[in-house]
């Protein structure tokens, strides 16, 4: 917390060291609204002038936040105080400044969380009934198609639990083989079109915050293609293949059989940036996307030196 008075005839401020610190400014015996003014985040700056300046209209006490830049770092600053000249002293306001960045970082990780959790159970209301129509087609009868729904549904969960691994799994590593059986076992279709998802990896281990990674890119291909793209049609198929070298491990994803793509999809919703963020910054690698007309083939880079993280 930090101090501030300000005259509201001269617009100047007198802060107490500390507020000179939280401003990234070196200390003086006062300062111009407008020098504060330079070091609001731009897309704030016009908010908080017309907010401050209202301040004096409006009784009772008053809260603004905003983001003030110090070089490549963002802060957030809450400016508290009483409106309607409250308590002025010789045309002097008095307020406080508080740090409020570990807050609104808190409030933005909750924000993103309730994005994911909705995205996810949109995601998997979808898959189950996108599910249970590949088991109808496949079965003959109600109890032939419940026995392998089910199976398919458990097979879900299984998956579902390598995308967030459960309390007490820390420091346990996947093998990659075995991230792409789990996740895309709900999705193979046996008995209408035997062996539709083929998997060609090598066999290696994955640290758990590789192979949670991985495994949110995978869920992510494997529900958009039951969206759109082979696994959306009986005569689809899914082919994952691999390459390495001494810096990197490719993983080709290529779909055939499914609707033909006329236009690349736009790539813009909640799990696609989620997807790209979590690829780039977890592992340093980076996805590409070929829309071709027989099915997506997108290609998948990772850093070797990152797969045991």
């Amino acid at each position: 917390m930090a101090l501030w008075s300000w005259n509201v005839d001269n617009n100047r401020f007198m802060m107490d060291e500390r507020s000179f610190d939280m401003w990234g400014l070196p200390w003086a015996q006062d300062v111009e609204f407008e020098t504060l003014s330079a070091h609001i985040h731009p897309a704030d700056r016009d908010r908080v002038r017309a907010a401050f300046l209202a301040t004096r209209s409006v009784a009772g006490r008053y809260e603004i936040d905003f983001r003030i830049a110090l070089g490549h770092e963002v802060r957030w600053i809450s400016a508290r105080g009483q409106g309607a000249d409250a308590g002025i002293v010789d045309r002097v306001m008095f307020g406080i400044f508080l740090d409020v960045t570990g807050r609104k970082q808190a409030e933005e990780g909750h924000e993103l969380l309730a994005g994911e959790m909705s995205h996810r159970v949109k995601n998997l209301l979808m898959i189950a009934t996108s599910l249970t129509h590949i088991t109808s087609r496949g079965t003959t009868n109600s109890a032939e198609m419940s026995a392998e729904l089910i199976g398919r549904l458990t097979a879900l969960g299984r998956a579902h639990d390598l995308v967030r691994p459960l309390p007490g799994h820390e420091g346990k590593a996947a093998l990659l083989g075995d991230v792409f059986s789990v996740l895309l076992a709900p999705y193979d279709d046996d008995q209408a079109f035997a062996g539709r998802i083929r998997v060609a990896v090598p066999r290696m281990g994955l640290g758990e915050r590789t192979a949670q990674t991985l495994a949110l890119v995978v869920h992510e291909l494997a529900t958009n293609s039951l969206k759109h793209g082979a696994l959306s049609s009986a005569a689809g198929t899914l082919d994952i293949s691999s390459s390495s070298d001494e810096q990197s491990l490719t993983l080709v994803w290529a779909e055939t059989g499914g609707p033909e793509i006329h236009q690349p999809p736009a790539l813009s919703g909640f799990g696609s940036k989620l997807l790209a963020r979590s690829f780039s910054d977890q592992l340093g690698g980076e996805i590409s996307y070929d829309w071709q007309c027989a099915g997506l083939v997108a290609t998948l880079r990772l850093r070797r030196d990152r797969l045991a993280a």
